[in-house]
């Protein structure tokens, strides 16, 4: 799956990070020693959560860069629409990766998105902000997907042909199966989409301010379960670069209650109006 996951890097370039996966007593745990930027995943018993934590490892060495170099990882996906790219950010089970997915579809409905959309990124990417533009590198050769995506936008069932799924039900598979050419290995974002899950609160969709967008990712852990660090020097590096990141971005709060196709109409319009 690893080898399927990633690129290849040349045997001369030296290591910057190791992540070892072992397995002892007890239940998961992951240590992590930053000073040799080693992560030790113990009792890991499915595929993703390695793969999380090496991104994970590559995020704090990227963030320890000087400034002029530094790059931050995002744990989200990214679509491209003729070189205007779109992030969809939110905490785990609000439907990023579902709706992520559904603006790959064309055809019928597709609201007037008359460029072909291209994935970038469908669960975590890197970032670089060079003055006014932010702009996301892709992290994976190939996406690992869920088992249930095909239920949910069954022009995705011939991804899960021939393939087996792991103990968490999921499997790395080419989306390029499915959507052809159409993958790209960087865009320069242009609008951010924040997922809610609120069943209390029904209204749809809000624009937020930068300082909005970055307190609301603040509040939820950044939207990533996989940080290694989360002492207060990382929380504020991480804090004051999601700020610079949305005040560059137009910024939308979506709440995800309906059901799967009513929310990409919400979201396919928010495009549009781009």
């Amino acid at each position: 799956m690893w080898e399927d996951n990633f690129r290849f890097m040349s045997d001369y370039v030296r290591p910057h990070g190791r992540v070892f996966a072992l397995r002892a007593d007890g239940d998961l745990r992951v240590l992590f020693e930053p000073s040799s930027s080693t992560a030790i995943v113990l009792n890991c018993d499915y595929y993703g959560w390695i793969k999380s934590i090496a991104l994970a490892v590559a995020g704090d060495l990227f963030e320890s860069y000087y400034p002029s170099y530094r790059r931050f990882s995002v744990h989200g996906s990214v679509v491209d629409f003729g070189g205007s790219g779109l992030t969809i950010i939110g905490p785990p089970g609000t439907g990023k990766t579902t709706h992520s997915y559904g603006l790959m579809l064309e055809g019928p409905g597709f609201l007037g998105l008359y460029k072909k959309p291209n994935l970038v990124a469908d669960d975590w990417y890197f970032v670089r902000i060079l003055g006014d533009d932010v702009v996301a590198f892709s992290s994976e050769k190939n996406c690992y997907i869920r088992g249930d995506i095909g239920g949910i936008w069954r022009e995705f069932r011939p991804l899960l042909e021939d393939i087996d799924l792991d103990e968490a039900g999921r499997a790395v598979a080419d989306i390029k199966r499915v959507v052809g050419d159409r993958t790209r290995e960087q865009t320069v974002l242009k609008t951010a989409i924040l997922l809610r899950r609120e069943e209390r609160d029904m209204e749809k969709v809000r624009r937020l301010s930068a300082k909005e967008a970055a307190e609301y990712l603040a509040v939820n852990d950044f939207c990533n379960p996989h940080q290694l660090l989360r002492t207060h020097q990382k929380k504020k590096l991480r804090r004051g670069f999601f700020e610079k990141f949305f005040k560059r971005l137009d910024v939308y709060l979506v709440n995800t209650v309906l059901e799967p196709l009513r929310i990409q109409n919400e979201i396919r319009s928010l495009i549009t109006e781009s």
